[in-house]
């Protein structure tokens, strides 16, 4: 009609709700994967090699700056499953989403009832729980096994998520190494924490 303005467009955004909803549907669906632990097999350790070349890489969690090879990873979890010790991978569905085992602490024979906890999880599994299960698991093995001290060295990568599952789960700090690794140009402590079994 003559005189009347044009209808501007208007954007709708979706109601709050909506988004709440979707978004709900979202975290159903990653938290429905079945999610599983076993012993690792020889089958896992491309995977295992795999995660573990993305920390070494990309991030200060680890202090090799070369990636360890599936057979390096095979030799590892032959020698420590030989010993009686856990090495465990998580599955989501049918991938595997992170591994964890336990290995002495250190080589002197008085050290043989103490162990150092692992834990790596692929970058796509991160805070969703599976690195609570794995520690849950490897804790089991290794009391099964005859640990009594259990002690995780953590990297200080700015993030606390590893020191917080470790909390959750009994282990107290035992003391920090200051400046003890050099990798991407910048100097690491590393945080001590201890748990009995």
């Amino acid at each position: 009609m003559e005189g009347e303005r044009p209808v501007e467009p208007q954007r709708l955004d979706p109601p709050a709700e909506l988004n709440k909803i979707q978004h709900f549907a979202i975290i159903t669906t990653v938290s429905a994967i079945e999610k599983s632990v076993r012993s690792a097999t020889a089958a896992d350790m491309a995977a295992i090699a795999s995660i573990y070349a993305h920390y070494v890489a990309h991030t200060v969690a680890t202090f090799d700056e070369v990636a360890p090879t599936a057979d390096d990873w095979r030799r590892k979890r032959d020698d420590l499953t030989g010993r009686g010790l856990p090495f465990l991978v998580a599955l989501a569905g049918d991938e595997v989403a992170g591994f964890a085992y336990a290995g002495p602490f250190r080589p002197k024979p008085a050290y043989r009832h103490t162990v150092e906890d692992t834990i790596y999880l692929a970058p796509a599994y991160t805070g969703k729980g599976l690195g609570s299960t794995l520690l849950e698991a490897v804790l089991a093995g290794c009391a099964e096994a005859g640990a009594r001290q259990v002690v995780a060295v953590i990297a200080d990568t700015g993030s606390d998520a590893s020191a917080a599952l470790h909390r959750r789960f009994g282990f107290a700090e035992a003391g920090r190494l200051v400046n003890v690794g050099y990798k991407h140009a910048r100097w690491i402590d590393t945080l001590l924490m201890q748990r009995p079994l």
